[in-house]
């Protein structure tokens, strides 16, 4: 697989969502991928929105949104990696499991990367032509077949403990769990903070400004994404 050559391209990097705008192009027809272990093969949708062709490049990366398709070990192959999706025309990309090595016990998590160059026409073609290239980035969860429920039910096992100016959240879970805002109410007053996604069995920090001890009973609420791209909502109360 090689690197689409585009001379003179601005490459837009979307992380971790979508925007569906015509102006994009090409977009994809969900915001994360779940390949469960024993899956032959899973695979999304590529629609073209726009009034012009597309060239779409279809690699999958570690995380290192920095590496070249040709530098990257993945235990993952697409098929096409390359192919052009005319206007208003669609197209399913396969991912095949190639049996690596990952854990049993807990998610492995890769990102999906498409990116889109627009045709151009000849008159464009002719002149000095800033052309722009779309690139979305989505995560991709290999879930084991030790792992039972889903990521939803995760969240319902999260431990809350406040410390100072804020609080840890340790997921003793084997499933990553994407928090987009962690908020907590302290006498009536919110105080809010960017998430971010905790890792299986791992703890992540969250501080908020002007808050120095979230006392006992205090409601802490979390938003985050479940197995379908949803935003959901959980509350608890540390004691």
């Amino acid at each position: 697989m090689y690197y689409l050559n585009c001379m003179r391209t601005v490459t837009v990097l979307l992380l971790g969502f979508i925007i569906f705008s015509a102006q994009a192009g090409v977009v994809i027809n969900t915001t994360r991928v779940i390949y469960n272990e024993g899956k032959r093969e899973t695979s999304v949708r590529l629609t073209n929105t726009d009034e012009k062709p597309f060239l779409v490049q279809s690699w999958i990366d570690t995380g290192n949104d920095n590496e070249t398709p040709s530098s990257i070990q993945v235990p993952f192959v697409i098929t096409p990696p390359i192919n052009r999706i005319n206007a208003g025309k669609g197209q399913s990309v396969r991912i095949f499991y190639t049996e690596g090595e990952l854990s049993k016990e807990q998610e492995s998590v890769f990102w999906l990367n498409v990116l889109a160059v627009p045709s151009k026409s000849k008159k464009a073609s002719q002149e000095n032509h800033l052309q722009m290239a779309f690139r979305t980035r989505i995560k991709l969860f290999y879930r084991p077949s030790a792992l039972k429920g889903s990521s939803s039910d995760a969240v319902n096992q999260l431990i809350f403990n406040p410390v100072a100016s804020g609080l840890k959240i340790d997921n003793p879970t084997g499933y990553h769990i994407s928090i987009t805002n962690v908020s907590v109410n302290v006498d009536g007053v919110k105080y809010s903070t960017e998430g971010t996604m905790i890792s299986p069995k791992s703890t992540k920090g969250f501080y908020f400004d002007d808050l120095k001890n979230i006392p006992k009973g205090s409601e802490i609420t979390i938003s985050y994404i479940d197995d379908y791209g949803a935003l959901n909502v959980y509350k608890s109360k540390p004691k």
